[in-house]
């Protein structure tokens, strides 16, 4: 099981730095390919992955995208108003083929996986953009395995031990230190190693703290919607690791922190 997690770890890894260093419309297409998986995983939970209401979240996922390729940032809430009304016109129509908690479960699919994970890539197309990505996966794995780390060593206060009876407060607020320590880290060896970029150690240390923060928040509601449903991982697909959403659950929270806070801190 280990050695198959480890295989699985490192061709993440690969992947990820193919197209973090490539951008542009790979990551693009990446992340768009992601979302539909991570939402079909969502969408399997109240089975409509396969269904007319499930192909209404595809699209509206595609949709937003499409707008977001163009720049039409401005089309957003219209298009959230429009998938909406999609549906309830599907939910109303069909009657009683849907339940009114499989609508809101498809209406919350786009926004939890499409929307936020968008942000991987917004992030990369910012100034320096090639820098700051890195710090979505710096804040989400790095905190994971430092809280894992601090935990298994000093841990003895539970986190949310309905929950995750295994993660603790020392174990979280490591994951918090390791992660600020690895942003400064990083922005001292950007520094160094790149000609031409200003990496302010204080300012990485502190979005790497607050994404870590964040990232702790993503990893436990994946886990409460899956306690909450029975299931043990949202899919299959990442050997060892379970589905993209039980993979990326951190990422998904992240993302969006890292990208507004270099836009505040930086922009």
């Amino acid at each position: 099981m280990f050695k198959t997690r480890l295989l699985s770890g490192i061709l993440l890894v690969i992947i990820a730095l193919i197209t973090i260093i490539s951008g542009g419309s790979v990551l693009f297409e990446t992340v768009l390919l992601i979302s539909l998986i991570g939402m079909s995983e969502l969408y399997k939970v109240l089975n409509v992955h396969n269904k007319l209401l499930g192909c209404v979240g595809y699209l509206g996922a595609v949709a937003y995208y499409g707008f977001l390729w163009i720049g039409r940032t401005d089309a957003f809430m219209p298009l959230t108003i429009g998938f909406l009304v999609a549906l309830m016109a599907v939910y109303v129509f069909s009657y009683p083929a849907y339940r009114v908690e499989q609508i809101v479960l498809t209406f919350f699919g786009l926004f939890y996986v499409a929307v936020m994970l968008s942000y991987v890539y917004q992030t990369r197309m910012l100034e320096q953009g090639a820098f700051l990505v890195w710090l979505v996966i710096l804040c989400s794995w790095g905190c994971d395995t430092c809280a894992y780390c601090v935990g298994m060593l000093i841990g003895k206060h539970k986190m949310a031990p309905k929950l995750s009876p295994k993660k603790s407060v020392e174990g979280g607020i490591g994951g918090v230190a390791g992660a600020a320590l690895l942003g400064a880290i990083y922005a001292i060896a950007i520094n160094h190693f790149a000609k031409g970029v200003d990496a302010n150690v204080l300012h990485y240390a502190l979005i790497c703290g607050a994404g870590a923060i964040i990232s702790q928040v993503g990893d436990l509601a994946a886990s409460a919607i899956k306690r909450n449903h029975d299931i043990k991982d949202y899919g299959k697909l990442i050997p060892g690791h379970g589905g993209i959403l039980d993979r990326f659950d951190s990422v998904i929270f992240t993302a969006p922190v890292i990208y507004y806070l270099a836009v505040m801190l930086m922009g």
